[in-house]
């Protein structure tokens, strides 16, 4: 039997369509954001949600060690942003609109919804860490999701 190679892997998971949110807090340098698609709403009693982010990623490691996050999930109007946030090297801020949300974390402007809250607990998983967040807010619109799919962005028809 021959070892499952990291292509197979990714294959097969492409095929799970997720929604797309962009992940944001204010930290000492200004905000800071990345493109996620691990978003989980992980327990109604308390109110937690949980998302992964790479353990070396350059945004996820200003982001560290912050104690409170927005979670915008975008609309299929969006793919602008969640490229722009996926992309290493440049200032993902330029030209967003945002506002500070309640706890003062960049809140997307036409976010389809925004889940902001207080991390619960931060735990490494192989090359990633999952953070759980205990949600103190959450605003949402109409709208359709912007997915991600096979290595591309998609929207339902």
């Amino acid at each position: 039997m021959s070892e499952l190679t990291n292509e197979q892997f990714k294959e097969a998971v492409g095929r799970f369509a997720t929604g797309v949110a962009v992940v944001t807090a204010v930290t000492p340098s200004g905000p800071a954001g990345f493109t996620c698609q691990s978003l989980t709403s992980l327990s109604l009693t308390p109110l937690l949600v949980s998302f992964s982010a790479a353990s070396a990623g350059n945004t996820w490691g200003t982001m560290r060690g912050g104690t409170t996050f927005a979670v915008n999930v975008l609309g299929d109007e969006q793919a602008g942003l969640a490229k722009q946030f996926a992309t290493s090297g440049i200032d993902k801020f330029a030209g967003v609109d945002w506002t500070p949300g309640h706890h003062g974390d960049p809140v997307l402007a036409n976010a389809l919804s925004v889940i902001e809250g207080t991390v619960d607990s931060v735990t490494v998983a192989g090359d990633h860490d999952v953070i759980v967040l205990a949600v103190t807010r959450t605003t949402h619109r109409d709208g359709k999701p912007l997915l991600y799919f096979q290595g591309e962005f998609r929207t339902l028809a």
